[in-house]
């Protein structure tokens, strides 16, 4: 018989409401969500906490600094992939859509060289059942790059591929308009001098003009026709949405306007912004706030992009700073960004779906600490 836990005097975040209450699980799955506390011998008592559902990350980096923690440094991919599988499973995320660059902005070999390596060391992990958090790969297609369409081509039929972006990170347009933003961050990450700088952007807007379009065209189309969910990236127009949405583009990540956000919503896409986005109160590259979208009513799901932990604390600032409810902001993190992706079993508190959740208590400051995290019904963290 599948094992029965009991979890109660928890404070319950639900889909549309916050109640304290009791979970009982049988094996993977939640059988019953109950209002009040158990009396029942072997409950678990949590405290007053909050238990929500495993949070769902769908767009995270953080997996390239474990496998690159310096410039040119390889890390032994393996130990990488574990590292970062157990910060994901610390931050209360329990799906984990790993991003790997499918063609780098500068011309070297390190993300072609981590691509493949990183690929087949999570794909080891998951069928040796190594890992904490349910990973899946995310393919970040730089359409700009000559050799995208070459590298995209091994990971076409990979079961782990649930979601593929289309970006362009050319200068002077979507993330980087201003390049002088552009050129700190350059400059900064990978120590280039001002000549250095100068020669790459040239060389990046002639693999623009020679590249971008016939790649985004060739791999939109290729996702279409095989049903798989795909995202544009830095829209910054109703332009960039118009062509997205033509494209059979679902989500828009990361638009840095709030025109684009806006286009995108009349047209049935949905958003993501960055948890440190929020956190720190702004965009790294002065494009509009996740904060000024929510109170627009134009974030739908965030996502931690390079801190994992800002995954939960952006959505908990989220409700006490913009006007969101509880449930409201929690959904951002774990039904909406489920739904996006096509999952129907987890991103709820709620009678069969998944035992993935999370229990959270606050410090007087706000900061959430994970205390356990759980993946169907087991406790990975």
């Amino acid at each position: 018989m599948a094992r029965e836990q009991i979890f109660t005097n928890a404070r319950l975040v639900l889909a549309d409401t916050v109640a304290r209450g009791t979970v009982r699980i049988v094996g993977q799955d939640i059988a019953e969500v109950s209002p009040g506390p158990s009396s029942l011998a072997g409950a678990i008592d949590l405290d007053g906490d909050y238990l929500m559902a495993g949070l769902i990350e769908l767009h995270t980096d953080n997996l390239e600094k474990h496998c690159m923690p310096r410039p040119s440094v390889h890390w032994p991919v393996a130990s990488a992939v574990l590292a970062h599988d157990a910060q994901i499973a610390a931050a209360g995320i329990t799906t984990v859509f790993d991003a790997v660059a499918v063609g780098g902005a500068l011309d070297n070999d390190d993300r072609e060289k981590m691509l493949s390596e990183a690929a087949n060391a999570i794909r080891d992990a998951v069928r040796h059942g190594n890992l904490r958090a349910t990973h899946y790969l995310h393919m970040r297609c730089e359409v700009s790059n000559p050799r995208a369409l070459e590298l995209f081509e091994p990971f076409r039929d990979e079961a782990l591929v649930k979601l593929v972006s289309i970006m362009d990170h050319t200068p002077g347009q979507r993330q980087f308009i201003d390049e002088s933003k552009l050129r700190v961050y350059y400059q900064g990450k990978y120590g280039l001098n001002d000549a250095q700088f100068a020669d790459m952007v040239i060389n990046r807007k002639q693999n623009q003009a020679l590249y971008s379009d016939k790649h985004r065209l060739a791999i939109a189309t290729d996702c279409r026709d095989r049903d798989m969910v795909t995202a544009s990236h830095d829209d910054a127009t109703d332009a960039h949405i118009e062509e997205a949405d033509s494209l059979g583009v679902s989500i828009s990540e990361f638009p840095t306007t709030l025109e684009a956000a806006r286009a995108a919503r009349a047209r049935g896409m949905t958003t993501i912004m960055g948890g440190p986005n929020v956190v720190r109160g702004g965009s790294h590259s002065g494009n509009v706030s996740a904060s000024e979208l929510a109170e627009a009513g134009l974030l739908d799901a965030l996502s931690s992009d390079y801190v994992p932990s800002s995954l939960l604390h952006g959505a908990l600032m989220l409700h006490d700073n913009n006007g969101l409810t509880l449930p409201q902001a929690i959904a951002t993190v774990t039904l909406n960004p489920a739904a996006m992706a096509g999952f129907t079993d987890r991103g709820e508190i709620a009678p069969n779906k998944r035992a993935d959740w999370v229990r959270v208590r606050r410090l007087d400051d706000g900061t959430p600490v994970v205390r356990e995290t759980w993946r169907a019904g087991q406790r990975v963290a």
